[in-house]
């Protein structure tokens, strides 16, 4: 008796095509490097190098010193805008406050003579009047006490006026002109105290001391770096992708990294816009001299520091 076996070559071969056909395309891997985002730490006044406190290698937090120069002239400079405003707050202190004493004293004394000579200015025009009332005087002499009771009542009323201002201190304009110059130099001092604070700069980010560039004693030119940091989260992952796979990535989209030692998840920040040919650094066996687009994908802060600058990468989607 004969069986068949078409059935089972049938259903073998389907199985097959099912089992093919579930299969998953591998995942496309492309080829990159680490890169890392320095920070050059220099300052905007020259100055001889005292003091490095870093050294090439170290982890420093943010706000630590880093290094000083000499702080010389921006010292002499705070001491001299510190000088000028104390003196502009003792010409201002001693407008406000009115003549000294011993001159009020003096003026008061020269008052007290000016009334005693007013009064016997008085007295005299008084009795001139009388004495020409009776035609024993002249018109001349009356007209000469008059004259000189006037003057004297003149006298009285001058001093007065002087002893009301020495009491008052100086005018108002005078007192506004020495506080808006006494403001000025306030700020003059802050900038002062600025440039000193340069010649001592702090470290603006924590991470890592890539490099020192000058040794103590050396002249630094102003706006020369002296210290290269590599801040934690200034490490990224650069790739290159073809275009025709460019449309299935986008910003945001996770990544994995991976290198000797280890792999990283990551997120992409940045997609180029504009096409550009392979790197020579770049090895890859499908794209190498074909049109591809950077992307850059940023891994965790936390476990950034795993990345070393230049390091080969290979990047796949999660």
């Amino acid at each position: 008796m004969l069986i068949s076996r078409t059935p089972l070559a049938l259903t073998l071969a389907l199985s097959l095509l099912f089992l093919t056909a579930c299969q998953r395309a591998p995942a496309p891997a492309w080829q990159g490097y680490a890169e890392g985002e320095y920070i050059y730490v220099a300052v905007p006044r020259s100055g001889r190098l005292l003091e490095l406190a870093v050294h090439k290698g170290e982890m420093v937090t943010n706000g630590v010193p880093l290094f000083r120069l000499d702080p010389e002239p921006e010292a002499t400079a705070v001491a001299e805008a510190r000088q000028r405003l104390e003196q502009a707050g003792f010409r201002r202190d001693d407008l406000g406050s009115g003549e000294r004493p011993s001159e009020i004293a003096a003026l008061v004394a020269q008052r007290e003579q000016a009334r005693v000579a007013r009064d016997l200015a008085q007295g005299e025009l008084l009795r001139q009047e009388s004495l020409f009332s009776e035609h024993v005087t002249s018109r001349e002499l009356l007209d000469r006490s008059r004259a000189a009771q006037e003057q004297t009542r003149a006298v009285v009323a001058e001093l007065d006026a002087r002893l009301t201002t020495a009491r008052l201190g100086g005018r108002s304009g005078q007192r506004q002109a020495l506080s808006a110059e006494a403001a000025a130099l306030g700020e003059a001092l802050r900038q002062a105290e600025w440039n000193l604070s340069q010649k001592s700069p702090i470290a603006p980010q924590g991470g890592l001391v890539f490099d020192t560039l000058f040794e103590i004693g050396e002249l630094v030119p102003a706006g020369t770096p002296v210290v290269v940091l590599l801040p934690e989260t200034g490490r990224k992952a650069r790739f290159y992708v073809p275009e025709a796979q460019l449309a299935s990535l986008h910003p945001g989209d996770k990544v994995k990294l991976r290198f000797d030692g280890g792999e990283l998840p990551a997120t992409i920040s940045f997609i180029s816009p504009q096409a550009e040919y392979t790197p020579p650094v770049i090895y890859s066996r499908d794209s190498r001299s074909k049109l591809v687009y950077l992307v850059e994908a940023r891994p965790d802060p936390a476990a950034a520091a795993r990345l070393k600058p230049g390091q080969p990468l290979e990047v796949t989607l999660e």
